[in-house]
């Protein structure tokens, strides 16, 4: 592979963790790893794991930790190179053109035939598609950005694989080909972030251009940590206690396991609440921000009390320790 140019300052793995953690994100030694072998590299990292752990809010915090400028693209079905490359500016066209009929006389005045004022008309028609009516969309963006960018590309299983196929060549040489304008070429490759809930299965060619990355649900230790740096004012006694409430729902029979978002949420609304423990009559009033389907939260209700009297003892016997 040529070696290409990079924004980010040489780093090493222990460098990218404290990094992170600088900015509220908890991350592990293979989260690390993975972002100091895709800037060595210059290869994206498709990052996979369920709804909730982090993926998304990994390439939000990369870019504010580096100070690069962060540019987003919303996968969708249906999206296609005009939303997601660029497009042309048709209203400035329509401006252009009837500007250009109102002066075709003084144009075309001194031509002599056909020829000469075809010839006089051409060089208006490169104008027409040239790039000052040019709308850069995300990924243009992002590979014009002179001193590199981070790209995420969020929820790409939720494209069409006709849009996965359109990516390989930005993801593999960083740059595209327009037919009006040429090659765009990114000075500094952008550090990219793919995305994927595993709604459908990626394709090899999209799988063999790009780092995977899987980020599990965390284990309690982990859970632990990150509420801390992210909701700091919570006691720590009772985030103990949260975390092992949350960590026993996720050995359950679920429809959808609550997820790191959710036990965030979870603990910022009983900082609200200013609960200082896990009585079961407040765990049972606030379920509805850890589960969210309705036959979830009907299969817990009748564990609450024997999930909360375990929780809280997991807690005491923790901070305990701790202590």
């Amino acid at each position: 592979m040529t070696e290409t140019a990079t924004a980010i300052p040489a780093l090493t793995v222990d460098g990218i963790v404290d990094g992170l953690g600088q900015v509220g994100y908890i991350c592990s030694r293979q989260i690390a790893t993975a972002i100091f072998v895709a800037e060595n590299l210059s290869k994206p990292i498709l990052v996979e794991g369920s709804a909730g752990v982090g993926k998304t809010e990994l390439a939000l915090s990369t870019a504010a930790w580096l100070g690069l400028p962060l540019i987003r693209m919303q996968c969708y079905e249906g999206l296609d190179e005009s939303k997601a490359l660029y497009e042309w500016k048709y209203g400035k066209q329509l401006l252009y053109t009837q500007i250009l009929k109102d002066k075709m006389g003084d144009v075309l005045g001194e031509t002599k035939g056909l020829d000469d004022a075809m010839q006089e008309l051409h060089g208006f028609g490169d104008l027409f598609f040239s790039e000052q009516f040019l709308e850069p969309r995300p990924l243009l963006k992002a590979l014009r950005q002179d001193g590199g960018a981070v790209l995420l590309i969020d929820e790409i299983d939720k494209s069409d694989e006709e849009f996965e196929a359109f990516l390989l060549e930005i993801l593999s040489a960083f740059q595209i080909s327009i037919p009006e304008i040429g090659t765009v070429t990114a000075t500094v490759p952008p550090l990219v972030f793919l995305t994927s809930n595993n709604m459908r299965e990626m394709g090899d060619a999209l799988k063999r251009r790009c780092l995977h990355l899987y980020i599990p649900l965390p284990d309690a230790k982990l859970e632990e940590q990150i509420v801390a740096a992210r909701v700091p004012d919570i006691e720590e006694k009772l985030r103990r206690k949260l975390v092992a409430f949350v960590q026993m729902l996720r050995e359950q029979d679920l429809k959808k396991l609550p997820s790191i978002s959710e036990t965030l949420d979870w603990a910022r609304v009983l900082l609200l609440l200013h609960a200082d423990d896990l009585a079961p009559d407040l765990v049972r009033d606030t379920l509805n921000v850890l589960l969210k389907f309705e036959q979830d939260v009907d299969a817990v209700r009748p564990q609450l009390a024997e999930l909360t009297r375990k929780s809280r003892q997991a807690g005491d016997r923790g901070y305990a320790t701790h202590a």
